[in-house]
């Protein structure tokens, strides 16, 4: 079992930075491959990022590559999603997960999700 904890989202203008932090307790986490997706109201659940075990590995959405960083701190069990150049479209509920599939993109891959953080931002 991996509880999950996001923190981070905010309202923004267009053009600016969001930090999100997904803090894991509960079982080892340098054992899970880490996640981030996003949702907005009516839409489906969607992938923004992935890192592997050791955070030697990261893969992103199209619509985000070049502008979302991924990164992983096993020691203190939290993932980062640093967003630069945000978008009115960026924004969406971010849900940090916990699963065992290297390098993907499909919710159901994901065991243990968060409760999610708001990212707004403005034009």
């Amino acid at each position: 079992q991996v509880q999950l904890v996001e923190s981070g989202g905010g309202l923004v203008q267009a053009g600016g930075s969001l930090r999100l932090s997904c803090a894991a307790s509960g079982r080892t986490f340098s054992s899970y491959v880490m996640g981030w997706f996003r949702q907005t109201p009516g839409k489906e659940r969607e992938f923004v990022a992935t890192i592997s075990w050791s955070g030697d590995s990261t893969d992103y959405a199209d619509s985000v590559k070049g502008r979302f960083t991924i990164s992983r701190d096993n020691a203190e069990s939290t993932v980062i999603l640093q967003m630069n150049s945000l978008k009115p479209e960026d924004t969406a509920v971010y849900y940090c997960a916990a699963g065992p599939i290297l390098g993907s993109a499909y919710r159901s891959d994901y065991s243990y999700w968060g409760q999610g953080t708001q990212v707004t931002v403005s034009s």
